[in-house]
């Protein structure tokens, strides 16, 4: 049985083998070229964006963490990364299942692409961890989006997902340093959310990026 992964790429691998047979048996066909255009939408879309939440995956994330820093460093914005973790994901799996742990993951994801700013971006990581980049923004600006999150996610109707569900999560946050790569302020950003679980369910915590070394002229 294909896992969910590759469900969708199964799909449109079957929607071209589809298009391929019908050329094949009725020649060419009026609506080739835009089947082919959309099918080449979804298969874009399939490697950027997780299957599961809608949100951009770890390796485009990254992408945009490098672009951001890259930009960060021509115009001296500093920028937030913050890492977030569904709480006690792990218990709701083992007693509600794998299809209430999906429709958790999915419901924060939608709550957060729902409320988040245009110029942010919002990817999953991890199998319990969403990455949010914000430019343009110092730590007190994204604590006060990070709150708004928070209180969103409290007011959605869990228990219409499982009966006494109540979600909540942690969150890792850090800005960006001068000789940052996009796996070192992720891991920064991952150590403050360690941090914040270590402090129990719902809390937060930011590392402030490390400044530049101070090195004396020479003489």
């Amino acid at each position: 049985m294909p896992t969910d992964s590759q469900q969708p790429l199964q799909h449109a691998r079957s929607q071209l083998t589809r298009l391929i047979e019908d050329i094949k048996v009725h020649g060419k066909q009026d609506n080739l070229v835009p089947n082919l255009e959309q099918l080449l939408k979804q298969l874009d879309s399939l490697t950027e964006h997780d299957h599961l939440t809608g949100a951009y995956n770890r390796r485009t994330l990254l992408s945009y963490l490098d672009s951001e820093l890259a930009r960060s460093y021509r115009t001296g914005h500093t920028f937030t990364l913050a890492v977030i973790s569904i709480d006690g994901l792990e218990l709701i799996l083992e007693q509600h299942g794998q299809a209430v742990a999906k429709q958790v993951l999915q419901m924060v994801a939608k709550e957060a692409l729902t409320m988040l700013r245009t110029l942010d971006s919002f990817g999953r990581v991890a199998a319990n961890e969403f990455a949010i980049i914000m430019p343009t923004t110092w730590l007190d600006q994204s604590l006060k989006a990070i709150a708004r999150l928070k209180q969103r996610v409290s007011q959605c109707d869990w228990n219409a997902v499982a009966a006494g569900l109540q979600i909540s999560f942690c969150t890792g946050l850090t800005t960006n340093a001068i000789k940052d790569t996009p796996d070192i302020m992720l891991q920064r950003a991952t150590q403050a959310l360690q941090q914040a679980k270590a402090k129990g369910k719902d809390s937060i915590t930011d590392i402030e990026a490390p400044l530049p070394e101070y090195r004396p002229e020479e003489d």
